[in-house]
């Protein structure tokens, strides 16, 4: 943590390289200084790591001519995210944020213990890492591989260093020095009325959008699947256990609680597969999408209107364990098994932009398909939601706001892995909409031996025992990324561990691993988007003003029916598409979510400039330039390209035709009632890009403007609260450093006094 400047209520005590800071005389330090210069050894490994990444990095980019091994992925990996965590992330710790450790933060000025609470950094870390990795890292890349895996792999990792963590954790760092205020509110306090009301609007409409879409990947995952349903339900009265023995039961026990979570989580895993073989389990757990859309909204309301203690903080906790050891799992079953990667380093697909997954050439397209693997609009809701509003220091702001994007790009290139090592004839079997593969082994043979692929054809008795070898009655169109990484896993896993008669436990695992990855994103989403809507409508003054105080629980209830009410519709609405709901949302997700991006980097490049910091507003101004160039390049392209596969009016005015000439059936709509479906949908999809454009657009146009004037000394200040001095300590890391086990002895025993 950076030194700051001295301040009345502050006392310091230096002993050699630690400063001790009090704000109280009587109270123990609140904040540690560690001043300690890097030693050899540490400058030896991390040369040695980023010697490493370089061969790995070498290794993937340029050998040609036989399957590269994914063991290189996973090395690149881990020493990217090594070195840039250390030093990059250390840069902007120093230069921009200085983290101040004897202020307050919002969690202990309005603890209130149900929006607002003091919590464990390891808590935090896992709520904020399961709240902000959702569908993004697990079906984006997977449906990147199209293009290959070599543009997804370099911008997963480049992109998360650079781009993704930087956002993240500048956005949690202006949140936590702003009272935990939403996005758009502090869009509407830096850039003004104009833009912090389109920023308002954009962010409401784009997070209805994202909720949507997270929502309906957890729908196609556990539709028709008992195990699946069974396992994921169980995780909301383990959560509620866990939260009541921290709060009631044995507080502050946060390693006793996660051993006794983490055994009941895996006990419900495997007790689904029990449950899913009787007929009264597979009669009661075995939902359609539609009952599980319902399921997933009437949770989903419950979640963000229920106090943060009893089921987010621990939920997510708990499904951290989950994520991040399957995701480790694999890692190590990588190592083990060595699969080498099927995919092509770059496809003929990135060129030609007519790909069987979703249409569009590698750029923009592919940025724009990763979303939240490397970068992510629905981050910056999170770091400025829930996040800020229970974080003890803001010296741990680096660890939950950059390590957890670093965590999630992890998951990312996981996926990626997954995808590249199956059969490529196999990947668009399980990937290409059903209209184009027929729905059967048999006509998805013939479909994907047309593409082009290399390697020998496929046969329809191979796509068959693929989905036999998982106990699964079909594999072909399933869609949305998440049973192709299920597969994946389960070949990786079982060659690993257990052999084949362990294919189909481990493919219903990683199904089940990632509804629970995802449904923990959509509960905490709406919890924000519940925020953020209160936020938006007390700016109108008079009675709605009451809205801004969180502890108003009519007010909570209402705000979230509004906004439950919007993701639910938009849902319902894709569960519904003809053109297979995913295939068509989840390009518009990726649009939403990059400009949501754009929206955040330009209020952190704003707070930068007005804060004097010219001089390093190219680390939030560079990802912010490349955003808008993805982004509006492929709001464009969605708007007015003439490919009925890429342009949704396009496609909205082709299906309007046939209807007005009195067709009842047309393309992937085989009846009346879906190319109705067709027309609805593909309107509101091209209505939605054209708004997220234009409020982008008004939003940029705003902050250039402020930052202008902020330039000249004309501008508005920085809307920062004042400090309160803080009266509570914790470790800035996940592992706390010598003087920081001292200062934590000194509280444990005041606590005790």
């Amino acid at each position: 943590m950076s030194s700051p400047a001295a301040a009345p209520d502050r006392i310091e005590e230096t002993r050699g390289e630690i400063t001790y800071v009090r704000t109280y005389p009587d109270l123990p330090p609140v904040a540690v200084i560690d001043r300690r210069p890097m030693g050899v050894r540490a400058k030896l490994v991390f040369a040695a790591i980023a010697l490493l990444g370089a061969v790995a990095w070498a290794v993937i980019a340029f050998v040609r001519g036989e399957n590269v091994n994914a063991v290189w992925f996973v090395l690149a990996a881990v020493c990217t995210y090594v070195i840039g965590f250390r030093f990059y992330a250390r840069l902007i710790e120093m230069k921009i944020v200085k983290p101040r450790d004897d202020h307050a933060t919002p969690a202990e000025i309005h603890d209130n213990g149900t929006d607002y609470m003091p919590t464990d950094r390891r808590v935090l870390f896992g709520h904020h890492f399961a709240a902000i990795a959702g569908a993004g890292p697990l079906v984006g890349p997977v449906l990147a591989t199209q293009m290959g895996y070599l543009p997804g792999t370099i911008w997963i990792l480049v992109g998360a260093v650079l781009a993704g963590c930087v956002q993240d954790y500048l956005v949690l760092s202006i949140s936590t020095r702003r009272r935990g205020r939403s996005l758009g509110q502090m869009a509407r306090d830096e850039l003004g009325t104009i833009g912090g009301a389109a920023a308002i609007i954009g962010v409401l409409v784009i997070m209805v959008i994202l909720l949507a879409v997270l929502a309906l990947v957890v729908v196609n995952a556990l539709a028709e699947s008992p195990w699946g349903v069974f396992s994921i339900a169980m995780t909301i009265p383990i959560a509620i256990f866990m939260g009541l023995y921290l709060r009631v039961l044995r507080p502050g026990r946060v390693s006793e609680v996660s051993l006794i979570g983490v055994a009941l989580l895996l006990l419900a895993v495997v007790a689904g597969g029990w449950i899913a073989e009787t007929d009264w389990g597979a009669q009661w757990f075995t939902l359609s999408k539609v009952t599980l859309s319902w399921c997933i909204i009437i949770y989903g309301l419950a979640a963000s209107v229920l106090p943060v203690w009893l089921l987010l903080a621990p939920r997510d906790y708990l499904s951290t364990f989950m994520k991040v050891g399957t995701i480790a799992l694999l890692a190590v079953g990588i190592l083990l098994a060595r699969p080498v990667m099927q995919a092509p380093a770059i496809s003929q697909f990135a060129s030609s932009g007519a790909g069987p997954v979703f249409a569009g050439s590698l750029f923009p397209f592919l940025f724009i398909t990763i979303a939240c693997g490397a970068l992510s609009g629905f981050h910056s809701l999170i770091s400025s939601g829930t996040t800020p509003k229970l974080l003890e220091k803001e010296s741990q702001m680096r660890v939950i706001g950059y390590g957890g994007m670093l965590t999630e790009s992890f998951v990312a290139i996981m996926a990626l892995i997954t995808a590249s090592i199956l059969d490529q004839h196999l990947y668009f079997a399980i990937n290409a909409p059903a209209a184009a593969t027929g729905g059967t082994a048999e006509t998805a043979a013939t479909y994907v031996n047309g593409l082009g692929l290399t390697g020998p054809p496929a046969t329809a008795q191979e796509i068959a025992d693929a989905a036999a070898s998982v106990e699964e009655k079909s594999i072909v169109s399933r869609t949305g990324g998440a049973p192709t990484l299920a597969f994946g896993m389960s070949e990786v896993l079982s060659t690993a561990f257990g052999g084949a008669a362990l294919k189909a436990f481990w493919y219903h695992f990683a199904i089940m691993f990632e509804a629970l990855f995802i449904l923990t994103t959509v509960d905490a989403g709406t919890r924000v988007a519940r925020f953020m809507f209160s936020d938006g409508l007390a700016n109108l003054g008079g009675p709605l003003h009451r809205l801004r105080d969180p502890s108003w629980r009519v007010g909570a209830w209402v705000s979230s029916l509004i906004v439950v009410a919007g993701w639910g519709s938009i849902l319902l609405m894709g569960v519904t598409d003809p053109l297979g709901g995913i295939n068509t949302l989840f390009p518009l997700f990726g649009i939403a979510n990059q400009l949501l991006a754009a929206i955040a980097l330009t209020v952190v490049t704003v707070v930068v400039i007005k804060k004097g910091l010219l001089r390093w507003a190219w680390i939030p101004g560079l990802p912010l330039a490349w955003d808008l160039t993805v982004t509006l390049t492929a709001s464009w392209q969605k708007i007015f390209s003439g490919d009925p596969k890429l342009g949704y009016w396009t496609q909205h005015f082709q299906y309007l035709e046939a209807r007005e000439a009195g067709k009842t059936s047309f393309g992937a709509a085989k009846n009346a009632d879906q190319l109705d479906a067709v027309i609805r949908n593909t309107f509101i999809q091209g209505t939605l890009s054209i708004v997220f454009a234009l409020v982008v657009i008004v939003v940029v146009a705003a902050g250039v403007i402020v930052s202008v004037r902020a330039i000249r000394g004309k501008g508005h200040p920085l809307a920062e609260e004042n400090p309160v001095p803080s009266r509570i300590f914790g470790p800035s890391s996940l592992v706390a450093t010598g003087p920081e086990r001292e200062v934590q002895k000194q509280w444990d025993e005041l606590s005790v006094r």
